[in-house]
């Protein structure tokens, strides 16, 4: 934080928080997001809601599927805590359905999750600074979702604190391994989740996720575009191939859109006119 100087002489002001922070009822000083709220622990467990409502049924679609297939609870439970990961559990649970080698599930498995390194890579210059063993336990908790919900708050607020993201990324985690573990406890009397349609829960938490996001032009002309080109490919029998062009035309779109000044105003760097590096 910047400090303030008084001229000599002059009395002392009372201390108090300083702009862009907010003292809660604790005593805690906490950072303070353009809108308002302070982004505390307990701002991160409301952030994270949509996330739990999208993971409760998916969760709980891979655990009973897990144990249709034979995987242990254990084993069940264990992916959602070390992998953590969807998608590659899904995969996962469909290799060793086929008896595949312990090399090509590990293989798959982190290809499927090579897109995390993006993430992490985008989100590491909005972490305010910490010890490398908090960062790769955020690091370790990061997904899809998650990754959208900061990044959501990040362009209001000078830094994301560990406590706002480690609270956003774990009650997230949280949520998908008790699912987990509900759906391999009761997988025996369920049979086939997904004839219940549970796996359209995760399509309508990403459109929720997609909704937040597009509050200006420039958000609803790349999704309209990106879906465009998607729903083009899948016409075609092309469906994983439209998703990657889709990404890449999409994002080739958004760079004839000039930047907010919202976004660029709340990202780290020098206070202007000061030549000092921000809090």
């Amino acid at each position: 934080m910047y400090e303030q100087t008084t001229p000599a002489g002059s009395p002392a002001e009372p201390s108090s928080p300083q702009e862009g922070t907010v003292r809660e009822s604790d005593g805690r000083v906490g950072r303070q997001a353009a809108g308002g709220a302070a982004l505390s622990a307990r701002r991160g467990v409301r952030e994270a809601l949509p996330i739990v409502l999208g993971y409760l049924p998916i969760g709980f679609a891979y655990g009973v599927l897990g144990a249709a297939v034979g995987v242990p609870l254990w084993a069940i439970v264990a992916m959602s805590v070390l992998v953590y990961a969807g998608s590659a559990q899904f995969l996962a649970v469909g290799l060793l359905d086929q008896g595949v080698s312990a090399l090509t599930l590990v293989t798959t498995t982190f290809l499927v999750n090579l897109r995390h390194t993006l993430y992490t890579t985008a989100l590491a210059p909005y972490l305010e600074p910490i010890g490398r063993g908090r960062l790769a336990w955020l690091a370790a908790e990061v997904t899809d979702e998650s990754f959208v919900m900061s990044m959501r708050a990040a362009p209001h607020t000078r830094s994301l604190p560990f406590g706002f993201t480690a609270s956003l990324n774990g009650t997230a985690q949280i949520s998908w391994v008790t699912a987990s573990l509900l759906g391999g406890l009761v997988g025996g009397f369920v049979g086939d989740p997904l004839r219940f349609g549970l796996d359209y829960a995760l399509i309508a938490m990403f459109v929720a996720l997609l909704a937040l996001q597009t509050d200006h032009l420039r958000e609803v002309t790349i999704g309209l575009v990106a879906g465009a080109v998607s729903l083009a490919f899948w016409t075609q029998g092309h469906s994983t191939m439209g998703v990657i062009v889709a990404t890449l035309v999409a994002s080739a779109v958004g760079l004839f859109f000039p930047a907010d000044e919202k976004e660029t105003a709340g990202k780290i760097g020098p206070e202007p006119g000061t030549g000092q590096d921000g809090p």
